[in-house]
């Protein structure tokens, strides 16, 4: 299941990476790490932002996912499900069903 990771970076403890000269390196190895499917950096609400979409197998892969954000950026963390088109496509019959029933 696709998943859109938004790991928002304590703004000190990316500072101070970046004062070390280790900001990018950080990221690199827990992009090395997590192999995204794409990966974009933004400032959200004055933040340094990553934001990534992820392929889990399985929901226990969240600690994998966000421990390294968190030990390393003193981050904030959300994971939010994710589909592409042909995801919904296959979701077609189901929001028929539900239409049916409650619309």
């Amino acid at each position: 299941m696709r998943f859109l990771v938004k790991a928002r970076m304590d703004v000190e403890a990316a500072n101070a990476l970046a004062r070390a000269g280790k900001l990018g390196s950080t990221v690199q190895s827990i992009l090395e790490d997590l192999k995204p499917e794409a990966a974009y950096f933004v400032a959200d609400e004055g933040q340094r932002t990553a934001i990534l979409i992820i392929n889990m197998e399985d929901t226990s892969q969240i600690p994998a996912i966000a421990e390294p954000w968190f030990l390393a950026f003193n981050a904030d963390i959300e994971a939010t499900p994710a589909m592409v088109a042909e995801d919904l496509e296959k979701a077609g019959p189901a929001i028929e069903e539900a239409v049916k029933k409650f619309g």
